[in-house]
């Protein structure tokens, strides 16, 4: 991965943070994308001298002329990208009877058109370089559950999505996949709106619904998206990959 451009979005926080950071330790360019100065320079201040250069970008991928400036500068920085790992997402609870169309569009717009959209952008220069993509999706994608409707949703989208560009980019050499976390430890949930005590149960009965018993970490997924990223993983592609000790194996419960 040495000098290799990867972008990484959802870089301030959770398996976003913990996959731009795995990324640079070996040697690759990262461009950081996120919404929180603080954390992203935390991110890099926290790396190793001898970590690849990490380059921030303030971006909030809602917005489509945010994403066009982000690939602009990019390129500008490093003259290609190599890798995107769509990683920025966002979960809100509510189920058909109250789901608002604003909670709706939001998960749309950040967990699928944005991934749609910074995927289309990107492709042009990773074609050059027979470059990767790597997705961030989740066994919300691939299984239904209560009261999460619009992130099942916009995950099984993404899950389709990934299957599609794979196939349409397979003949230039561009490999694409998607990765399926169970529960993570991250901020995920509390950033949409659940109540600190009631994370703390939810965590713990994480324990009980995934057979490995227990919630998973956020460096975990980010070592499968480095593999799937890496030539290691050369001959592989339109794959959605479940990393949730065993949660996509169980019934709802």
């Amino acid at each position: 991965m040495k000098d290799k451009v990867v972008i990484v979005t959802g870089a301030s926080s959770g398996i976003g943070r913990a996959t731009a950071a795995l990324f640079a330790q070996n040697g690759a360019k990262v461009v950081a994308v996120g919404r929180n100065q603080k954390d992203l320079d935390e991110l890099r201040s926290s790396l190793p001298k001898s970590a690849g250069e990490v380059k921030i970008q303030l971006a909030d991928v809602r917005e489509h002329s945010q994403i066009d400036r982000m690939v602009v500068e990019t390129v500008d920085s490093f003259g290609h990208i190599d890798v995107l790992v769509n990683s920025a997402g966002i979960l809100k609870g509510g189920n058909i009877e109250d789901t608002s169309l604003d909670d709706w569009d939001k998960m749309m717009t950040v967990n699928l058109r944005s991934v749609f959209y910074l995927t289309q952008k990107c492709v042009p220069h990773i074609t050059e370089n027979t470059g990767n993509i790597v997705n961030v999706s989740s066994v919300a994608g691939t299984r239904a559950f209560p009261n999460v409707l619009a992130y099942c949703v916009s995950k099984a989208a993404v899950d389709q999505f990934t299957r599609c560009i794979a196939l349409e980019l397979a003949a230039k050499g561009i490999r694409a996949n998607s990765v399926n976390p169970g529960v993570v430890v991250t901020n995920l949930h509390s950033r949409g709106g659940m109540a600190e005590d009631a994370y703390e149960a939810f965590l713990e009965r994480s324990k009980e619904t995934h057979p490995l018993g227990r919630p998973g970490t956020a460096d975990e997924i980010a070592e499968l998206i480095y593999f799937l990223a890496s030539d290691k993983a050369s001959w592989i592609t339109g794959g959605n990959y479940s990393i949730d000790g065993g949660r996509a194996l169980t019934c709802a419960r």
